[in-house]
């Protein structure tokens, strides 16, 4: 049996039924709209999400997984004999997340109740796919038997290396929550203006400006093939702009000549700060660290 278990955040957005197939433990973010609480991936698809969003005049709010609740699921681990557990976790930059695993270990460290378990927590620097790809190949390693060290030295390349391409067709959620910095400087301008936003580790920013979603979807395409390694895999997110969507899936494959190696829909907790009108694609770029 392996003795190694993986724990990650619902912000991952691997597709619905994934975490069962890769033996995936997935704690789920809560989500205020219209003042009720639902739980993503349990109360809430993204297709949910989007219906609800789109009807409710305010912003959904994401509530941080606290450090109570990852004592739990750590002291559970403990019970099922494991030696090794994985944690990665949404970008700590947009979430406390992190620091509160980072508590909940440290709690039981010192009150001694980890005994020999290695609880390693990953600050992903990265949202959906982006570390939800990840977490999927860390899967298949652990069930190849590979260390818990091997496995989190490939995750820390990965997130040295991730870059986040964001088209925003609808600014209200992404200007509003804060999250998205980069969003601001959009907001107030050109009617018809879509952004093209680079999110790398703690930085977002408006590489290109665009007139209409076919041109934007173009000028990122172009970007992204810039700045991604050759022959590696890139990511791709869904929401509600279908006709736009299929452009950039069409143009992506065609320029890297392969498909996206995850294609998945952007939850709440992402898509509270992103928007229901929006695209995102992930590609590998150079070391960063």
């Amino acid at each position: 049996m392996n003795k190694t278990w993986l724990i990650t955040d619902s912000g991952c957005d691997i597709p619905a039924g994934w975490e069962k197939l890769y033996n995936i433990d997935i704690m789920p973010f809560s989500i205020m709209i219209d003042d009720k609480e639902y739980w993503e991936r349990i109360d809430l698809s993204p297709q949910d999400f989007y219906e609800l969003a789109n009807n409710y005049s305010g912003i959904p709010t994401t509530n941080q997984i606290f450090s109570s609740r990852f004592e739990e699921k750590f002291l559970e681990c403990k019970q099922k004999g494991m030696n090794d557990v994985i944690v990665v976790l949404i970008n700590s930059v947009g979430s406390q997340t992190y620091n509160n695993a980072l508590q909940a270990r440290q709690s039981l460290t010192d009150n001694g109740k980890l005994g020999g378990m290695k609880v390693h927590i990953i600050d992903s620097r990265c949202y959906s796919v982006g570390y939800g790809y990840a977490v999927v190949e860390a899967a298949k390693k652990i069930s190849a038997g590979q260390s818990a060290e091997s496995i989190t030295a490939y995750l820390e390349d990965w997130f040295n290396c991730a870059e986040i391409f964001l088209l925003t067709f609808d600014l209200r959620h992404a200007a509003k929550s804060g999250r998205i910095t980069a969003a601001a400087s959009v907001v107030g301008g050109l009617l018809g203006i879509k952004p093209v936003i680079l999110m790398i580790d703690q930085k977002t920013e408006v590489i290109r400006k665009a007139r209409g979603e076919k041109k934007a979807v173009e000028e990122a395409v172009d970007e992204m093939i810039k700045r991604m390694i050759p022959g590696t895999p890139w990511l791709m997110l869904r929401t509600t702009c279908l006709e736009a969507e299929d452009y950039m899936l069409e143009l992506m494959t065609k320029k890297t000549g392969r498909p996206p190696a995850m294609e998945s829909y952007v939850g709440a907790a992402v898509g509270s700060n992103a928007g229901t009108k929006a695209i995102g694609v992930i590609v590998r770029g150079k070391p960063r660290r």
